[in-house]
């Protein structure tokens, strides 16, 4: 065994069984080291929407930091390539005039947006409002006010109180949101952070009305409107750059990551609201916000970023996307028959999950689906993750649907 520890993971097992280690990919497609090709059912972990492989990526990369792959974007520092993306953003944004803030990944990201969401409110006098919202089963990365935020209770075990100022409420409920917020008080909360689809807790599409009604809420209440778009954005909603479009939900902070460079390269970025933005961008008022991070707008992150929203605008991704929130229902649903399958999740956006009993099933199943030519994994407690490359046809997700049917045959019972 060498030396990589794995995120999320039981090393003990993977010491005992061994690791599961790639090394190519195309298309839909990744290899393993031993030549077996297998579907990428997860699109990497939710981000490789336009499918590996893709040289033109790797050349924007190559030839940005061989002129200049990084310099620091404090103060009033900038690169032209950093510069161009983020009003090339600026110009997909839910809301006009946003303001963009590079980050490394979507941990940064959301962590960012919890000490922006504070910070404002103390640059307009109310210092007081320092609670931040989320929901149960919700996944927010795994930063501190991020593992705060979330839902999950199984991966704050063991850490102590990461972030007093914080609470959970129901995932499908707009009721308990305000019994929230009037119990905490409104002049103490900051931000509600929601992701329109919940992804990594199980993939649960919101109920029909739930993103409206907690929107209003926020307005009513005047508490900031996060969304968390990490999964959901730039495409894989399905039809739309994000869930804030498709929803008219016009974030205060919307939260982005995974599938702007595709992972390509490690990148999330901040899009912030004008009013938001306002009292730090207000002349000669000598505002520092004092937060940042040394690859902020990095570089060649930056020339991927560029490439892939080539890519996708180029090759129609995002209505690739809208045919897969049809496509992976339709295949999957006859998994729901299976007596080992509780239910099958999904049609909003190209994401689903088909629900087994518990974890071990589905670790067990995830495991399976490997001698069956598919690589996925295990998400919320006990589904199975089916979030493809946009760019993977029909037949490989049908493919992929039945090799879950034949796999769940061959788990033990």
């Amino acid at each position: 065994m060498g030396s990589l520890w794995h995120p999320f993971s039981d090393m003990g097992l993977v010491e005992k069984t061994g690791e599961f280690v790639l090394h190519r990919g195309d298309g839909a497609y990744v290899w393993d080291v031993g030549g077996n090709r297998y579907l990428d059912a997860t699109a990497g972990l939710w981000f490789a929407n336009i499918g590996h492989g893709r040289a033109e990526v790797a050349d924007a990369i190559a030839a940005q930091t061989g002129r200049l792959a990084a310099y620091s974007t404090f103060g009033d520092g900038a690169i032209d390539t950093t510069v161009a993306l983020a009003d090339r953003l600026a110009g997909l944004a839910p809301v006009p005039g946003s303001k963009i803030f590079f980050t490394s990944g979507g941990s940064d990201s959301i962590d960012t947006a919890a000490k922006l969401a504070r910070r404002y409110w103390h640059e307009v006098g109310q210092p007081d409002r320092t609670i931040v919202i989320g929901r149960e089963k919700a996944y927010h990365g795994m930063h501190v006010a991020g593992t705060a935020l979330a839902g999950i209770p199984t991966n704050r075990e063991g850490y102590g109180e990461l972030m007093p100022d914080s609470a959970t409420v129901a995932w499908d409920s707009g009721k308990a949101l305000v019994e929230a917020i009037e119990r905490l008080g409104a002049d103490r909360v900051a931000a509600f952070f929601c992701e329109p689809v919940i992804g990594a807790g199980g993939v649960y599409p919101p109920p029909d009305g739930y993103l409206a009604e907690v929107r209003q809420i926020c307005r009513d209440f005047g508490v900031l409107f996060v969304a968390d778009e990490v999964v959901t954005g730039f495409g894989r909603i399905g039809g739309s750059w994000f869930a804030s479009h498709r929803f008219d939900l016009q974030p205060d902070i919307l939260v982005t990551a995974k599938g702007l460079t595709a992972g390509y390269a490690p990148m999330g970025a901040v899009f912030v609201a004008p009013h938001i933005a306002e009292p730090f961008f207000e002349p000669d008022a000598g505002v520092w916000w004092r937060h940042g991070y040394t690859y902020s707008g990095h570089a060649g992150a930056a020339a991927a970023a560029g490439a892939v929203l080539d890519i996708i605008e180029r090759e129609g991704l995002l209505d690739a996307s809208a045919r897969l929130e049809q496509t992976i229902p339709r295949c999957l649903a006859p998994l729901t028959e299976h007596p080992a399958v509780v239910e099958v999740r999904g049609g909003v956006g190209a994401l689903s999950a088909v629900q087994l009993e518990g974890v071990p099933q589905a670790l067990a199943l995830a495991k399976l689906l490997r001698s069956h030519g598919v690589a996925t994994r295990a998400v919320g407690v006990g589904g199975i993750q089916v979030s493809p490359p946009f760019v993977i046809s029909d037949a490989d997700v049908q493919q992929i649907a039945d090799a879950i049917a034949t796999a769940l045959d061959e788990l033990p019972t």
